[in-house]
Protein backbone atom coordinates (compact mmCIF):
# COMPACT_ATOMS: atom_id res chain seq x y z
CA UNK A 1 0.00 0.00 0.00
CA UNK A 2 0.96 3.63 -0.42
CA UNK A 3 2.19 4.81 2.97
CA UNK A 4 2.13 8.49 2.00
CA UNK A 5 -0.67 9.73 4.23
CA UNK A 6 -1.61 13.35 3.42
CA UNK A 7 -0.53 15.72 6.18
CA UNK A 8 -3.93 17.36 5.67
CA UNK A 9 -5.53 14.26 7.20
CA UNK A 10 -5.99 16.02 10.50
CA UNK A 11 -8.77 17.78 12.37
CA UNK A 12 -9.05 21.52 11.80
CA UNK A 13 -8.40 22.29 15.45
CA UNK A 14 -4.96 20.66 15.17
CA UNK A 15 -4.13 23.28 12.55
CA UNK A 16 -5.58 26.21 14.49
CA UNK A 17 -3.66 25.12 17.62
CA UNK A 18 -0.49 24.74 15.55
CA UNK A 19 -1.01 28.25 14.18
CA UNK A 20 -1.14 29.62 17.74
CA UNK A 21 1.96 27.64 18.71
CA UNK A 22 3.72 29.14 15.68
CA UNK A 23 2.67 32.68 16.60
CA UNK A 24 3.94 32.23 20.14
CA UNK A 25 7.09 30.36 19.06
CA UNK A 26 6.10 27.31 21.10
CA UNK A 27 8.50 24.86 19.45
CA UNK A 28 9.83 23.12 22.56
CA UNK A 29 9.60 19.29 22.72
CA UNK A 30 6.20 17.86 23.61
CA UNK A 31 5.56 14.24 24.56
CA UNK A 32 2.18 12.68 23.75
CA UNK A 33 1.08 9.23 24.95
CA UNK A 34 -1.28 6.86 23.13
CA UNK A 35 -3.29 4.47 25.33
CA UNK A 36 -6.66 2.72 25.57
CA UNK A 37 -8.90 3.57 28.52
CA UNK A 38 -11.31 0.63 28.68
CA UNK A 39 -12.12 -2.83 27.32
CA UNK A 40 -15.07 -3.68 25.11
CA UNK A 41 -17.44 -6.22 26.68
CA UNK A 42 -15.78 -9.63 27.20
CA UNK A 43 -12.34 -8.41 26.07
CA UNK A 44 -9.39 -8.64 28.43
CA UNK A 45 -6.41 -7.72 26.26
CA UNK A 46 -5.44 -6.02 23.00
CA UNK A 47 -2.96 -6.65 20.20
CA UNK A 48 -0.92 -3.55 19.29
CA UNK A 49 -0.98 -2.96 15.54
CA UNK A 50 -0.47 -0.04 13.20
CA UNK A 51 3.00 0.99 14.37
CA UNK A 52 4.67 0.30 11.03
CA UNK A 53 1.99 2.30 9.23
CA UNK A 54 2.55 5.23 11.61
CA UNK A 55 6.34 5.17 11.23
CA UNK A 56 6.13 5.07 7.44
CA UNK A 57 3.72 7.99 7.43
CA UNK A 58 5.85 10.06 9.80
CA UNK A 59 8.93 9.59 7.61
CA UNK A 60 6.96 10.87 4.62
CA UNK A 61 5.09 13.66 6.43
CA UNK A 62 4.71 16.88 4.41
CA UNK A 63 2.07 19.28 3.13
CA UNK A 64 1.66 19.36 -0.65
CA UNK A 65 1.21 22.53 -2.66
CA UNK A 66 -2.41 21.46 -3.17
CA UNK A 67 -2.89 21.07 0.59
CA UNK A 68 -1.54 24.53 1.23
CA UNK A 69 -3.68 26.06 -1.51
CA UNK A 70 -6.76 24.57 0.13
CA UNK A 71 -5.78 25.89 3.55
CA UNK A 72 -5.21 29.32 2.04
CA UNK A 73 -8.71 29.20 0.53
CA UNK A 74 -10.23 28.81 4.01
CA UNK A 75 -9.19 32.32 4.91
CA UNK A 76 -8.16 31.24 8.41
CA UNK A 77 -4.39 31.16 8.29
CA UNK A 78 -1.72 33.79 7.78
CA UNK A 79 0.66 33.40 4.82
CA UNK A 80 3.62 33.18 7.19
CA UNK A 81 2.08 30.13 8.90
CA UNK A 82 1.40 28.46 5.55
CA UNK A 83 5.04 29.08 4.63
CA UNK A 84 5.98 27.35 7.87
CA UNK A 85 3.84 24.35 6.94
CA UNK A 86 5.38 24.18 3.47
CA UNK A 87 8.76 23.20 4.89
CA UNK A 88 7.47 21.24 7.87
CA UNK A 89 8.72 17.66 8.30
CA UNK A 90 8.50 15.28 11.24
CA UNK A 91 11.74 15.43 13.22
CA UNK A 92 10.68 13.77 16.46
CA UNK A 93 11.38 10.57 18.38
CA UNK A 94 9.02 7.64 18.84
CA UNK A 95 9.01 5.13 21.66
CA UNK A 96 6.65 2.20 21.22
CA UNK A 97 5.88 -1.38 22.04
CA UNK A 98 6.84 -3.65 19.12
CA UNK A 99 4.04 -4.27 16.65
CA UNK A 100 2.08 -7.32 17.80
CA UNK A 101 2.65 -6.77 21.53
CA UNK A 102 -0.18 -7.77 23.85
CA UNK A 103 -1.19 -4.77 25.94
CA UNK A 104 -3.81 -3.73 28.46
CA UNK A 105 -5.84 -0.68 29.44
CA UNK A 106 -4.21 2.50 30.78
CA UNK A 107 -0.80 1.55 29.42
CA UNK A 108 1.14 3.93 27.16
CA UNK A 109 1.61 1.84 24.03
CA UNK A 110 3.35 4.58 22.08
CA UNK A 111 4.90 7.93 23.02
CA UNK A 112 5.93 10.60 20.56
CA UNK A 113 8.29 13.46 21.43
CA UNK A 114 8.59 16.24 18.86
CA UNK A 115 8.36 20.04 18.59
CA UNK A 116 4.84 20.86 19.79
CA UNK A 117 3.31 21.81 16.40
CA UNK A 118 4.54 18.56 14.84
CA UNK A 119 3.34 16.34 17.67
CA UNK A 120 -0.06 18.08 17.61
CA UNK A 121 -0.63 17.91 13.86
CA UNK A 122 -0.14 14.13 13.64
CA UNK A 123 -2.62 13.37 16.44
CA UNK A 124 -5.61 12.50 14.24
CA UNK A 125 -3.65 10.15 12.00
CA UNK A 126 -1.92 8.41 14.89
CA UNK A 127 -5.20 7.73 16.69
CA UNK A 128 -6.93 6.65 13.48
CA UNK A 129 -4.21 4.22 12.49
CA UNK A 130 -3.49 2.67 15.87
CA UNK A 131 -7.17 2.44 16.86
CA UNK A 132 -8.37 0.65 13.74
CA UNK A 133 -5.43 -1.70 13.33
CA UNK A 134 -5.32 -2.63 17.01
CA UNK A 135 -9.10 -3.02 17.11
CA UNK A 136 -9.17 -5.47 14.20
CA UNK A 137 -6.13 -7.43 15.39
CA UNK A 138 -7.68 -7.73 18.85
CA UNK A 139 -11.07 -8.78 17.45
CA UNK A 140 -9.60 -11.27 14.98
CA UNK A 141 -7.40 -13.02 17.53
CA UNK A 142 -10.51 -13.90 19.52
CA UNK A 143 -11.73 -16.02 16.59
CA UNK A 144 -8.34 -17.73 16.41
CA UNK A 145 -8.46 -18.56 20.11
CA UNK A 146 -12.07 -19.76 19.88
CA UNK A 147 -11.22 -22.01 16.92
CA UNK A 148 -8.75 -23.88 19.15
CA UNK A 149 -6.42 -24.99 16.38
CA UNK A 150 -8.93 -25.17 13.51
CA UNK A 151 -8.14 -23.16 10.40
CA UNK A 152 -9.57 -19.63 10.21
CA UNK A 153 -9.56 -17.52 7.03
CA UNK A 154 -10.55 -13.93 6.26
CA UNK A 155 -13.76 -13.52 4.21
CA UNK A 156 -14.43 -9.89 5.16
CA UNK A 157 -13.57 -7.83 2.08
CA UNK A 158 -17.04 -7.29 0.64
CA UNK A 159 -18.52 -5.80 3.81
CA UNK A 160 -15.69 -3.85 5.39
CA UNK A 161 -15.86 -0.06 5.37
CA UNK A 162 -13.96 0.55 2.17
CA UNK A 163 -11.00 -0.92 0.29
CA UNK A 164 -8.35 0.35 2.71
CA UNK A 165 -10.20 -1.19 5.65
CA UNK A 166 -10.47 -4.53 3.82
CA UNK A 167 -6.72 -4.58 3.23
CA UNK A 168 -5.97 -3.74 6.85
CA UNK A 169 -8.35 -6.45 8.05
CA UNK A 170 -6.61 -9.03 5.87
CA UNK A 171 -3.18 -7.99 7.17
CA UNK A 172 -4.17 -7.90 10.82
CA UNK A 173 -6.12 -11.14 10.77
CA UNK A 174 -3.12 -12.88 9.19
CA UNK A 175 -0.81 -11.42 11.83
CA UNK A 176 -2.87 -12.90 14.68
CA UNK A 177 -3.20 -16.38 13.20
CA UNK A 178 -5.64 -16.52 10.28
CA UNK A 179 -4.18 -18.84 7.65
CA UNK A 180 -5.32 -17.00 4.52
CA UNK A 181 -7.59 -14.34 3.02
CA UNK A 182 -10.05 -14.28 0.14
CA UNK A 183 -8.82 -10.75 -0.70
CA UNK A 184 -6.51 -11.16 -3.68
CA UNK A 185 -5.18 -7.59 -3.54
CA UNK A 186 -4.15 -8.16 0.08
CA UNK A 187 -2.49 -11.38 -1.03
CA UNK A 188 -0.45 -9.46 -3.58
CA UNK A 189 0.46 -6.54 -1.33
CA UNK A 190 1.33 -8.51 1.80
CA UNK A 191 2.22 -11.92 0.34
CA UNK A 192 -0.58 -13.49 2.38
CA UNK A 193 -1.91 -16.90 1.21
CA UNK A 194 -5.21 -16.53 -0.67
CA UNK A 195 -8.10 -18.95 -0.75
CA UNK A 196 -11.61 -19.21 -2.17
CA UNK A 197 -14.30 -21.65 -3.24
CA UNK A 198 -17.40 -20.66 -5.20
CA UNK A 199 -20.57 -18.60 -4.79
CA UNK A 200 -24.21 -19.61 -5.03
CA UNK A 201 -24.40 -17.70 -8.31
CA UNK A 202 -21.90 -20.17 -9.77
CA UNK A 203 -24.20 -23.08 -8.95
CA UNK A 204 -27.26 -21.24 -10.22
CA UNK A 205 -25.64 -20.36 -13.56
CA UNK A 206 -25.46 -24.03 -14.58
CA UNK A 207 -28.39 -26.17 -15.63
CA UNK A 208 -27.84 -28.45 -12.64
CA UNK A 209 -25.93 -28.51 -9.38
CA UNK A 210 -24.11 -31.68 -10.39
CA UNK A 211 -22.94 -30.03 -13.61
CA UNK A 212 -21.66 -27.02 -11.67
CA UNK A 213 -19.73 -29.29 -9.31
CA UNK A 214 -18.16 -31.40 -12.04
CA UNK A 215 -17.25 -28.42 -14.22
CA UNK A 216 -15.44 -26.69 -11.37
CA UNK A 217 -13.54 -29.90 -10.61
CA UNK A 218 -12.48 -30.18 -14.28
CA UNK A 219 -10.97 -26.70 -14.20
CA UNK A 220 -9.53 -26.86 -10.64
CA UNK A 221 -9.00 -30.58 -9.93
CA UNK A 222 -6.50 -29.94 -7.12
CA UNK A 223 -8.48 -27.21 -5.39
CA UNK A 224 -12.15 -28.18 -5.45
CA UNK A 225 -14.27 -27.10 -2.47
CA UNK A 226 -17.99 -27.47 -3.20
CA UNK A 227 -20.65 -25.13 -1.82
CA UNK A 228 -23.51 -27.33 -0.60
CA UNK A 229 -26.37 -25.09 0.50
CA UNK A 230 -27.65 -23.46 -2.71
CA UNK A 231 -30.72 -25.72 -2.79
CA UNK A 232 -30.56 -28.52 -0.19
CA UNK A 233 -27.42 -29.27 1.76
CA UNK A 234 -27.81 -33.00 2.28
CA UNK A 235 -28.89 -33.66 -1.30
CA UNK A 236 -25.88 -31.67 -2.49
CA UNK A 237 -23.66 -33.75 -0.21
CA UNK A 238 -24.68 -36.91 -2.09
CA UNK A 239 -23.75 -35.22 -5.37
CA UNK A 240 -20.41 -34.20 -3.87
CA UNK A 241 -19.80 -37.80 -2.81
CA UNK A 242 -20.50 -39.03 -6.32
CA UNK A 243 -18.03 -36.49 -7.74
CA UNK A 244 -15.43 -37.42 -5.11
CA UNK A 245 -15.62 -41.05 -6.20
CA UNK A 246 -15.04 -40.04 -9.83
CA UNK A 247 -12.05 -37.96 -8.78
CA UNK A 248 -10.63 -40.89 -6.82
CA UNK A 249 -10.84 -43.02 -9.96
CA UNK A 250 -8.71 -40.39 -11.67
CA UNK A 251 -6.17 -40.39 -8.86
CA UNK A 252 -7.42 -37.09 -7.46
CA UNK A 253 -9.21 -36.00 -4.32
CA UNK A 254 -12.06 -33.67 -3.48
CA UNK A 255 -10.52 -31.07 -1.19
CA UNK A 256 -13.60 -30.05 0.80
CA UNK A 257 -17.18 -28.88 1.06
CA UNK A 258 -18.56 -25.61 2.42
CA UNK A 259 -21.66 -24.84 4.48
CA UNK A 260 -22.88 -21.24 4.50
CA UNK A 261 -26.41 -21.28 5.95
CA UNK A 262 -28.95 -23.20 7.99
CA UNK A 263 -28.28 -25.05 11.23
CA UNK A 264 -24.53 -25.27 10.69
CA UNK A 265 -23.90 -27.52 13.71
CA UNK A 266 -26.49 -30.11 12.71
CA UNK A 267 -25.60 -29.99 9.03
CA UNK A 268 -21.88 -30.36 9.71
CA UNK A 269 -22.55 -33.54 11.68
CA UNK A 270 -24.80 -34.98 8.96
CA UNK A 271 -22.40 -34.07 6.16
CA UNK A 272 -19.51 -35.59 8.08
CA UNK A 273 -21.52 -38.76 8.66
CA UNK A 274 -22.34 -39.10 4.97
CA UNK A 275 -18.77 -38.42 3.90
CA UNK A 276 -17.33 -40.92 6.36
CA UNK A 277 -19.86 -43.60 5.42
CA UNK A 278 -18.79 -43.10 1.81
CA UNK A 279 -15.15 -43.62 2.77
CA UNK A 280 -14.19 -39.98 2.36
CA UNK A 281 -12.70 -39.01 5.74
CA UNK A 282 -10.16 -36.77 4.03
CA UNK A 283 -12.78 -34.36 2.67
CA UNK A 284 -12.72 -31.27 4.89
CA UNK A 285 -15.77 -29.36 6.10
CA UNK A 286 -15.47 -25.61 5.76
CA UNK A 287 -18.14 -23.29 7.21
CA UNK A 288 -18.95 -19.61 6.78
CA UNK A 289 -21.85 -17.20 7.18
CA UNK A 290 -22.12 -14.68 10.02
CA UNK A 291 -19.36 -16.22 12.12
CA UNK A 292 -17.44 -14.65 15.00
CA UNK A 293 -15.70 -15.93 18.11
CA UNK A 294 -18.99 -16.58 19.91
CA UNK A 295 -20.45 -18.69 17.10
CA UNK A 296 -17.18 -20.56 16.57
CA UNK A 297 -17.00 -21.43 20.25
CA UNK A 298 -20.65 -22.54 20.31
CA UNK A 299 -20.26 -24.79 17.27
CA UNK A 300 -17.15 -26.51 18.61
CA UNK A 301 -18.64 -26.96 22.08
CA UNK A 302 -21.59 -28.71 20.44
CA UNK A 303 -19.17 -31.10 18.77
CA UNK A 304 -19.64 -29.88 15.22
CA UNK A 305 -16.97 -31.64 13.09
CA UNK A 306 -15.65 -28.51 11.40
CA UNK A 307 -12.16 -28.23 9.94
CA UNK A 308 -12.07 -24.58 8.93
CA UNK A 309 -13.98 -21.33 9.45
CA UNK A 310 -14.44 -18.47 6.99
CA UNK A 311 -14.88 -15.35 9.10
CA UNK A 312 -16.14 -12.18 7.46
CA UNK A 313 -18.44 -9.32 8.37
CA UNK A 314 -18.47 -9.52 12.15
CA UNK A 315 -14.69 -9.43 12.38
CA UNK A 316 -14.15 -7.09 9.42
CA UNK A 317 -16.23 -4.38 11.09
CA UNK A 318 -15.67 -5.59 14.67
CA UNK A 319 -19.44 -5.75 14.96
CA UNK A 320 -19.81 -6.02 18.73
CA UNK A 321 -17.00 -3.55 19.52
CA UNK A 322 -16.74 -1.04 16.65
CA UNK A 323 -14.26 1.31 18.31
CA UNK A 324 -11.55 1.55 20.96
CA UNK A 325 -11.81 4.14 23.73
CA UNK A 326 -8.29 5.36 22.97
CA UNK A 327 -6.52 8.68 23.40
CA UNK A 328 -3.34 10.55 22.44
CA UNK A 329 -2.67 12.97 25.28
CA UNK A 330 0.01 15.47 26.17
CA UNK A 331 2.21 14.20 29.00
CA UNK A 332 5.07 16.67 28.99
CA UNK A 333 5.90 20.03 27.38
CA UNK A 334 9.25 21.80 27.48
CA UNK A 335 10.39 19.59 30.36
CA UNK A 336 7.21 20.27 32.38
CA UNK A 337 5.05 17.21 33.14
CA UNK A 338 1.34 17.84 32.58
CA UNK A 339 -1.91 15.98 33.28
CA UNK A 340 -5.58 16.23 32.47
CA UNK A 341 -7.97 16.16 35.46
CA UNK A 342 -11.28 15.68 33.60
CA UNK A 343 -13.67 13.33 35.40
CA UNK A 344 -13.12 9.77 34.20
CA UNK A 345 -10.38 10.89 31.81
CA UNK A 346 -7.34 11.61 33.95
CA UNK A 347 -3.96 11.18 32.31
CA UNK A 348 -0.47 10.30 33.50
CA UNK A 349 2.42 12.81 33.39
CA UNK A 350 5.92 12.49 32.01
CA UNK A 351 7.75 10.19 29.63
CA UNK A 352 6.90 6.63 30.61
CA UNK A 353 7.87 3.00 30.35
CA UNK A 354 5.90 -0.21 30.89
CA UNK A 355 7.53 -3.16 32.65
CA UNK A 356 6.10 -6.67 32.32
CA UNK A 357 6.61 -9.22 35.06
CA UNK A 358 6.29 -12.95 34.40
CA UNK A 359 5.88 -15.93 36.68
CA UNK A 360 6.33 -19.53 35.54
CA UNK A 361 6.34 -18.38 31.93
CA UNK A 362 3.08 -16.44 32.13
CA UNK A 363 2.38 -12.71 32.25
CA UNK A 364 1.80 -11.81 35.89
CA UNK A 365 1.59 -8.00 36.12
CA UNK A 366 2.51 -4.81 34.27
CA UNK A 367 3.95 -1.71 35.90
CA UNK A 368 3.65 1.75 34.34
CA UNK A 369 6.63 3.82 35.42
CA UNK A 370 8.72 6.82 34.42
CA UNK A 371 11.09 6.14 31.57
CA UNK A 372 14.22 6.58 33.64
CA UNK A 373 13.14 3.98 36.20
CA UNK A 374 14.51 0.42 36.21
CA UNK A 375 12.96 -2.81 37.50
CA UNK A 376 13.75 -6.49 37.28
CA UNK A 377 11.33 -6.98 34.41
CA UNK A 378 11.16 -6.53 30.67
CA UNK A 379 10.67 -2.91 29.48
CA UNK A 380 8.11 -2.98 26.67
CA UNK A 381 8.60 0.42 25.00
CA UNK A 382 11.68 0.82 22.83
CA UNK A 383 12.96 3.72 20.78
CA UNK A 384 11.93 3.02 17.19
CA UNK A 385 12.41 6.45 15.59
CA UNK A 386 14.92 9.23 16.21
CA UNK A 387 14.84 12.67 14.61
CA UNK A 388 12.20 11.50 12.18
CA UNK A 389 14.08 8.40 10.98
CA UNK A 390 13.43 4.74 11.72
CA UNK A 391 16.04 3.01 13.82
CA UNK A 392 15.39 -0.45 12.38
CA UNK A 393 13.81 -1.85 9.21
CA UNK A 394 10.16 -2.87 9.09
CA UNK A 395 9.80 -6.48 10.29
CA UNK A 396 8.36 -9.13 7.98
CA UNK A 397 4.76 -10.17 8.60
CA UNK A 398 5.88 -13.67 9.56
CA UNK A 399 8.19 -12.19 12.20
CA UNK A 400 5.31 -10.22 13.75
CA UNK A 401 3.00 -13.24 13.44
CA UNK A 402 5.48 -15.46 15.31
CA UNK A 403 5.97 -12.78 17.96
CA UNK A 404 2.21 -12.67 18.57
CA UNK A 405 1.91 -16.45 18.81
CA UNK A 406 4.74 -16.59 21.36
CA UNK A 407 3.08 -13.84 23.40
CA UNK A 408 -0.28 -15.62 23.36
CA UNK A 409 1.37 -18.65 24.92
CA UNK A 410 2.37 -16.43 27.85
CA UNK A 411 -1.12 -14.98 28.31
CA UNK A 412 -3.07 -16.59 31.17
CA UNK A 413 -5.95 -18.74 29.91
CA UNK A 414 -8.56 -16.77 31.84
CA UNK A 415 -7.76 -13.73 29.69
CA UNK A 416 -8.18 -15.69 26.45
CA UNK A 417 -11.72 -16.82 27.21
CA UNK A 418 -14.45 -15.71 24.80
CA UNK A 419 -16.64 -14.89 27.81
CA UNK A 420 -14.28 -14.35 30.78
CA UNK A 421 -15.36 -13.88 34.35
CA UNK A 422 -16.17 -10.32 35.40
CA UNK A 423 -13.30 -10.36 37.87
CA UNK A 424 -10.68 -11.65 35.47
CA UNK A 425 -8.75 -8.48 34.61
CA UNK A 426 -4.99 -8.34 34.18
CA UNK A 427 -3.29 -6.22 36.87
CA UNK A 428 -1.67 -2.98 35.69
CA UNK A 429 -0.14 -0.88 38.46
CA UNK A 430 1.65 2.48 38.68
CA UNK A 431 5.16 2.83 40.10
CA UNK A 432 5.48 4.79 43.33
CA UNK A 433 7.71 7.36 41.61
CA UNK A 434 5.13 7.96 38.86
CA UNK A 435 2.37 8.15 41.46
CA UNK A 436 4.29 10.80 43.39
CA UNK A 437 4.86 12.82 40.25
CA UNK A 438 1.19 12.62 39.32
CA UNK A 439 0.17 13.77 42.79
CA UNK A 440 2.62 16.66 42.71
CA UNK A 441 1.46 17.83 39.27
CA UNK A 442 -2.19 17.59 40.29
CA UNK A 443 -1.53 19.59 43.46
CA UNK A 444 0.26 22.29 41.48
CA UNK A 445 -2.64 22.51 39.03
CA UNK A 446 -5.17 22.81 41.86
CA UNK A 447 -3.05 25.51 43.51
CA UNK A 448 -2.81 27.56 40.30
CA UNK A 449 -6.06 26.85 38.48
CA UNK A 450 -8.69 25.87 41.06
CA UNK A 451 -8.61 28.75 43.50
Amino acid sequence: MNNKIPALFTDLYELTMAAVYFEREMFAPATFSFFVRSYPKNWRFFIFSGLEEVLSALEAFSFSEDDLAYLESLGLFKPVFLDFLKDLRFTGDVWAMPEGTIFFTEEPVLEITAPLPQAQLIETFVINSLCFNSLIASKAVRSVLAANGCTVVDFSARRTHGIEAALKVARNSFLVGFSATSNTLAGKLYRIPVTGTMAHSFIESFSSEAEAFSTFAEVFPENTVLLLDTYDTLTATKKAIALAKKLEAQGKRLKGVRLDSGDIGYLAKEVRRLLDEAGLPYVKIFVSGGLDEYEIERLLKEGAPIDAFGVGTKVGVSADAPYLDAAYKLACYDGRPVVKLSSGKKTLPGEKQVFRFKKEGLFQQDLVALREEAFGARPLLEKVMEKGKRLKPEPALEEIRNYIQEALECLPDKLKAVKPSEAGFYPVEMSSQLARLQKAVEQEIRRKELI
